[in-house]
């Protein structure tokens, strides 16, 4: 049977996982502060901490390491900053590097300063350029502070994965703190906190099938933290104020236990992606996929069709029945030239198109994506032949 739409829009936001909805619910029904000591509050404090364990055990980190936030955004603006604390001493970070294609949360800076931010280039298929970054970090001033390096871990538009064990011993040989951006990453490819060598991981909870409004902070260790954004009360060892979100902590709890054990069947998932790209390269259509030559994750294509602006083709597909986007969600709706693309060297392609996928995706999904596509080419080669 058909599917009457198909949403393939993963990297925006996964569906809601079914375990994940059912830690909502369940946590919704508990009225008391996970702060307060009575037999209410510790249920709810047991909620919270029994989610810290399950998105820790999703990278393979210590539950105690873990501090909860309201989102990604908020993650990397906690972590980019140049103040930081090692015990009681202050520790500064004086010079912030981010690759040229980084998500727009981590090429903001933070709370850096504008003038202390360095964008550090990519090559053809969008992998951060070596040798700028290593030549940036022999001539950082140490005397004025540690370099920060905050790169993502996979392209939230192209999946590519960046080389990041890599760029963390890089960054450790130079004597920084390095933060990887994993929130594309996670639940998609193994990913251990140890073995990557990275001091600070960024997560999302509505990237890996959880609820909107939780993501977190993972650290390798708690010898040094930065100076928390959000201040008030004592929440989350001091790291970060407020009352937890019980339910969407929990479904972010939920949503990690899923993630991790979905990762034997990626392979599932990209031959999906796999079926998804030979439909494209069918016809001799002309349709050119972005960073085919580098590792990508195995649900996200990111695709021109020539001749075809991005915001048409999307309609076109949305009239169709197909949810795709065409390139980052952060952006509330507008569609323009993508900054990766451009970062890439093809920043006069504007006719870019995401499709990520995720263990819910279908072969009926596929199949109803080959129709649209092939109608929206079939329009574009008539339009040629009457111009």
């Amino acid at each position: 049977m058909a599917a009457e739409r198909a949403y393939l829009d993963h990297n925006a936001s996964a569906p809601l996982c079914g375990a994940a909805k059912a830690a909502v619910v369940e946590a919704l029904a508990i009225a008391a502060n996970p702060s307060s000591v009575h037999s209410e509050g510790r249920a709810a404090r047991r909620i919270v901490e029994d989610a810290r364990r399950d998105v820790a055990a999703v990278v393979a980190a210590r539950p105690e390491h873990v501090v909860f936030t309201s989102g990604a955004t908020e993650a990397a603006s906690t972590l980019l900053t140049s103040d930081w604390q090692m015990g009681r001493g202050a520790v500064r970070l004086s010079r912030l590097y981010v690759s040229a294609a980084d998500h727009p949360c981590i090429l903001c800076g933070g709370r850096f300063a504008a003038d202390q931010v360095e964008t550090i280039g990519v090559d053809g298929d969008g992998v951060v350029d070596f040798a700028a970054l290593e030549a940036a970090l022999a001539r950082h001033d140490r005397t004025a502070g540690l370099p920060l390096v905050a790169i993502h871990a996979a392209n939230n538009e192209t999946g590519v994965i960046q080389p990041f064990r890599r760029i963390a011993e890089m960054t450790k040989a130079a004597g920084g703190v390095s933060v990887i951006d994993a929130v594309q990453a996670v639940g998609r490819i193994p990913l251990d906190i140890a073995e990557t060598c990275v001091d600070y991981l960024i997560l999302s909870s509505h990237k890996i099938g959880g609820p909107k409004g939780a993501g977190a902070i993972v650290a390798a260790s708690d010898l040094m933290m930065p100076k928390p954004l959000v201040v008030g009360g004592g929440q989350e060892k001091g790291h970060r104020a407020g009352t937890e979100n019980l339910p969407a902590i929990a479904g972010f709890g939920a949503a990690a236990r899923e993630a991790l054990a979905g990762l034997p069947r990626m392979d599932e998932v990209r031959a999906l992606r796999d079926a998804i790209e030979a439909l494209l390269a069918e016809g001799d259509a002309g349709i050119e996929i972005f960073g085919r030559g580098a590792e990508r994750l195995p649900n996200t294509s990111f695709f021109a069709v020539p001749g075809l602006k991005a915001e048409t083709a999307q309609i076109a597909f949305d009239l169709a029945g197909v949810a795709l986007s065409a390139g980052s969600a952060c952006s509330s709706g507008k569609v323009g030239p993508s900054h990766v693309l451009r970062a890439m060297g093809r920043g006069d392609n504007a006719g870019a198109l995401r499709v990520s996928i995720g263990l819910s995706t279908t072969e009926e999904d596929v199949a109803l994506f080959g129709t649209a596509l092939a109608a929206i080419l079939a329009r574009r080669a008539e339009r040629v032949r009457a111009a």
